[in-house]
């Protein structure tokens, strides 16, 4: 499997790169919605990013509409909308699929390294999150439900 920095991604705006930009640095790569009970978490994590930022940590968000098509929008909607509603300005990338035939390489690696409860590898809902160390290790992988402020401590251990 390709090391995470490998990953060829596409950002919101269209351009093609790899995660090789974020070497050295420790990342909280999220499946977000426009339209889900938990994307208020966009606040937490755009505050999580405010307090970390200069201190090594990137957030990079992946649109995904394969949740009850809670996402439907362009990528230039969705980035409209995380930017109006709650002033998103961490990395926001293209809408990928995170499950399926269809997955994006970048979700099969983080859900192979962090499997899910009773090992599971799908991803079952938006906001699920994966913490991947400054090495590019994948360290932790959080449920939906678990909110931006309660992984700051697994943060801050882990910052270089």
């Amino acid at each position: 499997m390709a090391a995470i920095y490998d990953i060829q991604v596409s950002t919101i705006s269209g351009e093609q790169k790899t995660l090789d930009e974020f070497k050295g640095k420790v990342l909280l790569i999220v499946n977000t919605a426009s339209k889900c009970g938990f994307t208020p978490q966009f606040k937490g994590l755009e505050k999580l990013y405010e307090q970390y930022k200069d201190k090594g940590l990137e957030i990079l968000g992946f649109p995904c509409n394969q949740f009850l098509s809670q996402d439907p929008g362009s990528d230039a909607e969705i980035s409209e909308f995380c930017q109006l509603n709650y002033g998103v300005s961490f990395p926001m990338f293209s809408k990928v699929d995170v499950n399926g035939p269809e997955a994006h390489p970048l979700f099969e690696l983080l859900k192979a390294e962090a499997k899910g409860m009773l090992g599971s590898e799908k991803i079952k809902w938006n906001f699920t999150k994966f913490l991947v160390d400054a090495d590019g290790n994948i360290v932790e992988r959080y449920a939906p439900k678990t909110e931006p402020k309660s992984i700051a401590s697994d943060i801050e251990k882990i910052l270089p």
